[in-house]
């Protein structure tokens, strides 16, 4: 697999400094002209609707703000790096929308808890890559995958994938964040994300109760809410009833909109 983009991995080292300045993010955007392009298709999308046609990175800091700058160029880097077919039967576009909205739940999570421990931009990139591993398998292990897909109708996916592979897709993903240079703590979520048995930290939560959330992406607002209604939330720090839990993230529908067009304009580029 490539190196993650260092770009990208400098605009993270950046971000996390809370003095960071715009026109640092700016600066080191700005080299990349294939990072700039796409963030730029993004902003002028009708999604954002805006008065102006953006032309510049400078410009889309000022209407979108660090993070959501930082978010997009990250989000295209991890996409950069996917295949762009699989003889495995994964439905990448599918991976792409789940992984994105996991992504932008667990950093509301992360804010609502009103903890510093981690910040809350570390839990989108994990939540972001939570997944990933799928991916390495779906490339690189093709026919063993397509076999766990398969037990994965009778099981969870995991569960398959450590019978037919012997690991599943969290330890891989977090043999490549690892490779990334990412911080430990975001490569143990990676990696322990669907393991029981492991010591619970505030990322790991946001991550699963976000990835719990968000598994609903392709169902109807109605049966959404029937969904959540009907299920308790996989861990305790955030409460015990899940429709609440996702009526104070706000508006999920809108959260899976811009999702889907990310995915829209990155399927265009």
């Amino acid at each position: 697999m490539p190196a993650f983009p260092r770009s990208v991995q400098k605009v993270l080292e950046l971000t996390r400094n809370i003095n960071c300045l715009p026109k640092e993010l700016v600066g080191v955007l700005e080299k990349d002209p294939v990072m700039t392009m796409k963030i730029l298709k993004v902003i002028n999308s009708a999604y954002y609707s805006m008065p102006n046609k953006i032309t510049s990175v400078n410009q889309s800091v000022v209407y979108l703000g660090i993070n959501t700058v930082k978010n997009l160029a990250l989000s295209f880097a991890a996409v950069g790096i996917l295949p762009k077919v699989n003889t495995a039967g994964f439905d990448i576009q599918r991976y792409l929308v789940h992984s994105l909205a996991t992504a932008t739940v667990a950093r509301h999570l992360c804010t609502k808890s009103g903890s510093d421990e981690i910040d809350a931009g570390d839990c989108y990139v994990a939540g972001l890559l939570h997944d990933f591993g799928k991916v390495v398998f779906a490339q690189f292990m093709a026919p063993e995958f397509c076999k766990a897909l398969e037990l994965g109708d009778k099981m969870p996916l995991h569960e398959a994938e450590r019978q037919i592979i012997g690991v599943d897709h969290g330890v891989a993903g977090a043999m490549l964040a690892k490779r990334w240079q990412f911080p430990e703590a975001l490569v143990q979520c990676i990696r322990d994300h669907h393991r029981s048995d492991v010591e619970s930290t505030l990322m790991m939560d946001c991550v699963r109760l976000a990835d719990q959330i968000c598994r609903k992406v392709y169902l109807s607002s109605e049966e959404r809410q029937q969904e959540w209604m009907a299920q308790k939330p996989i861990v305790d720090r955030f409460g015990d009833n899940l429709e609440a839990i996702v009526a104070s993230l706000g508006d999920f529908d809108k959260i899976v909109a811009e999702a889907v067009v990310f995915v829209q304009v990155e399927s265009k580029a």
